[in-house]
């Protein structure tokens, strides 16, 4: 992975069941079928919350900023028209990858939002070899905040940009949320794994 899309939104109660079909059985194998993007994966908020985090997997910058994937961003499906509107408190990033430990992915996942360069990398390296964890990232949003929205942008109402983004997963769900209060400050989320899918699955 050299580059990814970081999405964070709620989803009212009364458009989850909704919602998970719809990311589930037709937008996620859609961004999958994009040439470079290698696995997507969805989250829900450890503590039964709204919250919801989706990451997209993708081989290179180019993947996630032009050709077939921003094709696909102005010109969404009626079933995603429909969809846009409920992801509420939108925080999106297209993001490069500025050091990566490990590969795999536990049912536990921690994000925290830093604004200004952490400088936490040697701290991740570590983490990833840890007991209970198995894998930890440091991202950066490279999107310009001023550039022109996307039709799926316009149908949501806008997305905030991050800026750094740490993610931190693993097996052991305690050993993952104890990172947020002890290690990593910044605007901290867990998540549980709802679904992934890799480029070479089916749907």
């Amino acid at each position: 992975m050299k580059a990814a899309v970081t999405i964070w939104c709620d989803v009212a109660p009364e458009a989850r069941e909704e919602f998970d079909d719809w990311h589930a059985h037709e937008h996620m194998p859609e961004r999958l079928s994009i040439p470079g993007f290698l696995r997507g994966s969805r989250w829900v908020a450890a503590d039964g919350g709204s919250g919801y985090f989706m990451l997209y997997e993708a081989q290179s910058e180019s993947t996630i900023t032009a050709g077939p994937y921003l094709e696909r961003l102005n010109n969404p499906t009626p079933w995603s028209r429909k969809m846009m509107p409920h992801h509420r408190n939108m925080v999106r990033g297209l993001c490069r990858v500025e050091a990566s430990y490990g590969a795999a992915l536990g049912q536990a996942l921690l994000t925290v939002r830093f604004f200004g360069n952490p400088e936490i990398a040697h701290q991740l390296a570590a983490m990833a070899s840890r007991k209970g964890l198995v894998a930890a990232h440091l991202l950066r949003n490279i999107a310009p905040a001023h550039a022109a929205q996307t039709t799926e942008q316009k149908l949501r109402g806008g997305d905030v940009l991050p800026d750094w983004i740490a993610l931190v997963t693993g097996y052991n769900a305690e050993a993952v949320a104890a990172l947020a209060s002890k290690e990593l400050n910044g605007v901290a989320g867990v998540y549980r794994l709802a679904y992934i899918l890799a480029a070479t699955e089916e749907a």
